[in-house]
């Protein structure tokens, strides 16, 4: 066999070990998703339970500026989403499934990695971190709501249980195969966003209500409003699945798999707006500055319909928790497989989700108090990957004419989201040492 042929062996060896890992691994295995699972994934990765802390924010921004807040990250964020959706395959022949290989393709093998992985990986751990305080508190509300009387749970158990569902969920192999799942998470969260506002117009405004600044002095009333612009901003963490829910879209040169993912993203940012914009408004205008940072801990009555919001909540939760694990599923399988040649298996999948399932759930368990947590590291992790970092890699790779108007767009959204990445984390930290005191590990 001559040196050459030897050489056509070897490739193919190595394109079809890759290939049989690309049909294992979760984010490249099943190429056939139908534009509207874009819709509900992007809607049930965006829409998290923090739709509920909007009036809260408001109440911390006054109608002007929160309003303002509210409309120019619906904007922004949209924009960088459709940047993402255009740069997936810019280059002929070649699709980037997932965030770190765009940003190795920017920034080079390596700085790519270092530029995108530690984000998303905040982003998306934190979420499910998150997700499993919220489930386990949403379920005791539940609970404590239907039964007033019953003897009172504590949290820890309620987590354990909204993880031993997550458990079983966890192993479904790839993200078209929870998409049912994603669907059921995306019209929970349409449900209890229109409960919530639609219980605080039958409710009535508030006799006394009041639209002043909740704080009493200026350097609170400075704090709250930038905590309360990481609440807006964490709303938005969605792109950090996106390319990884474009992968799962078939594509050809005809019909590039950008298109039916816009017009999912489309309808998913209507489905977006049409959960926060009355959320927040409404909420603020019934309510005024006396709205806890949970609506639905302000609107005790009907007490059936917050029992039922509550449970929604829950099952939002499980899919937005299956949504954002997906790609983190996809960076351990993947490390496992080409890096410490474990022969892809469903004994490893198993092994690896049940172990980062219990490590989320012990994490959520220690400290409850992960929200004011993640304030501080989504303002650091979550600003640059939905708000800007799409803006300098598309200046880098599409080069648009200097002080052109793609060109200034993009760096408005630069400034604002180096801005935002800068200023929410100071508030969110002060948040966490004036707490700090009432803090209780494993309550």
């Amino acid at each position: 066999m001559s040196h050459s042929e030897e050489n056509s062996v070897d490739v193919d060896v190595v394109a079809a070990r890759q290939k049989k890992i690309d049909d294992w691994l979760p984010v490249t295995a099943s190429r056939n998703g139908k534009w509207w699972y874009s819709t509900f994934h992007n809607l049930t990765a965006m829409v998290g339970a923090g739709v509920l802390t909007l009036p809260y924010a408001m109440s911390n921004m006054g109608w002007g500026p929160g309003a303002t807040v509210l409309f120019l990250s619906w904007i922004i964020t949209l924009y960088t989403l459709w940047q993402m959706v255009e740069m997936h395959e810019m280059v002929p022949g070649k699709r980037f499934d997932r965030y770190h290989e765009l940003g190795q393709h920017a920034f080079g093998e390596k700085l790519g990695l270092w530029v995108v992985v530690p984000q998303q990986v905040i982003v998306e751990v934190g979420t499910c971190i998150v997700y499993t305080v919220t489930g386990g508190k949403s379920l005791k509300k539940f609970h404590d709501t239907i039964c007033p009387d019953c003897k009172d749970i504590r949290t820890s158990y309620w987590i354990v249980i909204f993880a031993s569902v997550n458990l079983v969920l966890a192993q479904f192999p790839n993200f078209n195969s929870i998409s049912v799942i994603s669907f059921g998470a995306a019209a929970m969260s349409l449900m209890y966003s229109t409960i919530s506002w639609c219980a605080a117009i039958n409710k009535g405004t508030e006799p006394d209500v009041s639209y002043g600044l909740k704080a009493t002095n200026s350097t609170d009333a400075v704090f709250n409003f930038l905590s309360a612009l990481g609440d807006v901003a964490f709303a938005y963490a969605g792109h950090n699945v996106v390319l990884e829910i474009q992968a799962t879209m078939p594509s050809t040169p005809e019909m590039p798999s950008k298109k039916p993912m816009w017009r999912g993203v489309i309808l998913a940012y209507i489905g977006v707006a049409f959960c926060y914009l009355p959320v927040a408004f409404i909420g603020y205008y019934i309510f005024g500055n006396s709205v806890d940072d949970n609506i639905l801990i302000t609107l005790q009555r009907p007490s059936w319909l917050i029992a039922t919001a509550n449970f929604f909540v829950f099952l939002h939760v499980v899919g937005g928790y299956q949504v954002f694990a997906m790609p983190v599923f996809d960076m351990i399988e993947t490390y496992m497989v080409t890096k410490l040649n474990f022969s892809p298996s469903t004994v490893l999948r198993v092994t690896t989700r049940s172990i980062y399932v219990a490590l989320t759930m012990l994490i959520a368990i220690c400290i409850p108090f992960f929200g004011s947590l993640l304030g501080f590291l989504g303002g650091l992790a979550s600003a640059p990957t939905s708000y800007f970092l799409p803006c300098i890699i598309w200046l880098r790779l599409m080069r648009p004419k200097r002080y052109g108007l793609s060109w200034t767009i993009n760096w408005i959204c630069i400034f604002l989201g180096v801005l935002l990445m800068i200023l929410s984390p100071i508030a969110a930290m002060r948040n966490i040492i004036m707490s700090a005191k009432d803090y209780k590990f494993f309550s």
